[in-house]
């Protein structure tokens, strides 16, 4: 098993199947060595969640989880982009990630930290990145949390 892969099961961490994208784009793209991953949405099981807007129904813990499950599935799509070998993945470089934030919320940081933690446990050092966190008054199927980024190939 490869580094990271053991790395993710130390962490009890499941990388879900990658999700094909609801519309006319793709789920990442490469470039040279960088691997540009679309927005990806939190599920469990399959299903969108959660559902709604931080400072508006939707806890900081259930915000920072939904990001953790972004990272994952953006740590899915770089792992086909890879070869489907994590132990190819360099580094993350840049992570963007987005909140549906009722009016007044202004914790997207603290939110985001659910993705930049997760690259962190995960690829260690390489997993530190560039970052930011943007609040949105919606996002596709009311979900509360979106996150892209931008990784580098070894």
């Amino acid at each position: 098993m490869s580094k990271i892969a053991d790395r993710l099961a130390q962490l009890g961490l499941t990388l879900p199947d990658p999700t094909a994208p609801i519309a006319n784009y793709v789920p990442f793209t490469v470039i040279g060595k960088t691997v540009y991953v679309s927005g990806q949405v939190p599920r469990v099981n399959g299903a969108l969640w959660p559902i709604g807007q931080l400072g508006g129904g939707v806890s900081l813990e259930d915000g920072k989880e939904a990001a953790k499950l972004c990272m994952l599935a953006i740590i899915a799509h770089a792992k086909t982009a890879a070869g489907g070998d994590l132990d190819k993945i360099a580094r993350v470089l840049r992570v963007t990630g987005y909140v549906n934030s009722a009016p007044g919320f202004g914790d997207q940081p603290a939110v985001i930290n659910g993705a930049s933690d997760c690259a962190v446990d995960v690829f260690g050092e390489a997993g530190r990145h560039a970052r930011s966190a943007v609040g949105v008054a919606a996002l596709p199927g009311n979900v509360a949390v979106e996150v892209e980024a931008i990784l580098e190939l070894a």
